[in-house]
C-alpha cells in the first residue's frame, strides 16, 4: 500500500470510528446496521462507559509504549477512543542524552492535509525533545475541533515513516446522575 493510500485509509477509519460512536446511543443494535468483519457491538460496549465517567480523563499517549518511533498511534487512537472535551493527553518520551539519542517532539498541525503529508511548515511545536521526560508533556483537548498530532523530528521522518502521528476529535461527555 502506498503512502497516499494509507493516508486515505486513515481518514476513512477516523470517519468510520466517529460514525460508530454516533451510533452508540441508537436503540437499534449495531449489528443490525453494520454487518462487516469489524465487531461494532463489542467496540461500542467497550467504549460506552467512557461517556458516563464523572469527569475528564488523563490519557498517556501510546499507553505503556509511550511516544516512540515505529508505534502505530493511529491504531492506538482508534482502539482507545473516543476522547472527550477536557481530557488531557500526556506525551511521555525520553529526553535526548547525547548525539546518538533519537529525540522526539510534539507538533500540532493546522489542517488535515498538512497532517497527512507531515508538512511541518505551518505546524506548531507544542513540546520540544526535553519536555517528554518525567511526568511528560500534557495537552488538554479544550475545543470541539479535530486535533492532528505528530512528532516533528528529522524534518517529518518520524511522522512519515515512524507512524508517530494521530488525530482525535473530542466528543461532548454526557453527564449522568
Amino acid at each position: 500500500m502506498g503512502l497516499k493510500q494509507a493516508q486515505v485509509l486513515i481518514l476513512l477509519l477516523t470517519a468510520a470510528s466517529m460514525a460508530a460512536v454516533g451510533m452508540a446511543d441508537k436503540t437499534i443494535s449495531a449489528t443490525q446496521h453494520w454487518n462487516s468483519g469489524f465487531n461494532y457491538t463489542d467496540w461500542l460496549a467497550k467504549h460506552r462507559n467512557n461517556n458516563t465517567r464523572s469527569g475528564p480523563n488523563r490519557i498517556i499517549v501510546g499507553g505503556s509504549a509511550k511516544w516512540q518511533f515505529g508505534f502505530n498511534y493511529t491504531d492506538w487512537a482508534m482502539k482507545n477512543g473516543p476522547f472527550y472535551l477536557n481530557d488531557t493527553l500526556v506525551f511521555k518520551y525520553d529526553p535526548p542524552v547525547d548525539n546518538s539519542s533519537h529525540p522526539h517532539s510534539v507538533y500540532l498541525f493546522t489542517n488535515f492535509w498538512s497532517f497527512l503529508n507531515c508538512d511541518l511548515t505551518r505546524a506548531r511545536q507544542l513540546a520540544d525533545p526535553t519536555q517528554g521526560g518525567g511526568e511528560g508533556f500534557e495537552f488538554r483537548l479544550k475545543r470541539w475541533q479535530p486535533y492532528f498530532f505528530a512528532c516533528g523530528e528529522k524534518n517529518g521522518l518520524h511522522c512519515n515513516q515512524g507512524l508517530m502521528k494521530f488525530a482525535v476529535m473530542p466528543l461532548f461527555r454526557r453527564w449522568h446522575g
